[in-house]
């Protein structure tokens, strides 16, 4: 195969690698019983810990009172509550519930699991390949969301 062969091909790889990261958000977004902003909002508390509803808005680029109506949605559905910071009584901080760390371990854990057993098969030089490739990607498409967003439709 020659290497623009190739390079088409790692191109319907990523878009295919894409849908099933939609369509598996989508799945966890339905058993969960919220939409997929409020899964991308979940992800962000998950991931980092508690945080604030500024470093949340900031995070998923909604304007405040988007993010107000996310975090009382998933407020409502017991995955995040809003909790005093323990160093600033005047700061609010969004965080995980344990009903969220369990839907984390019953939903991602497994696909994680098995995502290190399949990663177990490339020796070492493989996989800084394969991290180099990915942070090169994600660079791109960070790129490319913030022109598509700067850009005004004609």
């Amino acid at each position: 195969m020659s290497k623009d062969e190739l390079m088409s091909r790692v191109a319907g790889e990523i878009r295919l690698l894409q849908q099933s990261f939609d369509a598996f958000d989508e799945a966890a977004a339905g058993r969960l019983g919220i939409n997929r902003t409020d899964l991308r909002a979940l992800d962000v508390v998950l991931g980092r810990g508690p945080v604030t509803a500024g470093e949340l808005t900031a995070a998923l680029r909604l304007s405040p009172a988007a993010t107000t109506t996310v975090i009382d949605r998933l407020v409502r559905a017991d995955l995040v509550a809003r909790t005093r910071d323990a160093a600033n009584r005047r700061r609010v901080l969004v965080e995980a519930t344990d009903a969220a760390r369990a839907a984390e371990r019953s939903i991602y854990r497994p696909v994680g699991e098995a995502g290190l057993r399949a990663l177990a098969r490339y020796d070492q030089r493989q996989l800084e390949t394969i991290i180099d490739f990915l942070g090169t990607a994600r660079a791109v498409q960070q790129e490319h969301a913030e022109r598509v967003a700067e850009e005004t439709p004609d």
